[in-house]
């Protein structure tokens, strides 16, 4: 069987995720020293995932323009 088109991954995961892993949580634990080597994996703190969003490019004002006035 094939896979509907629309239930196809184009590209992998272009959104940010906003849930981590439990390992992924531990090394961002372990970053800012809120983990303890010996510690217990389950009830982990709450980490909170930045979101990064790129700024749009300003338009460079062309040298038309100042030719045209």
């Amino acid at each position: 069987m094939t896979i509907d088109n629309s239930l196809k991954i184009r590209a992998g995961q272009t959104r940010a995720r906003s849930v981590l892993t439990r390992a992924e949580r531990i090394v961002k634990l372990k970053e800012t020293e809120r983990w303890s080597e010996g510690s217990s994996p389950l009830g982990l703190p709450k980490v909170r995932v930045y979101k990064l969003s790129m700024k749009k490019k300003k338009k460079a004002k062309s040298t038309d323009d100042d030719e045209k006035k």
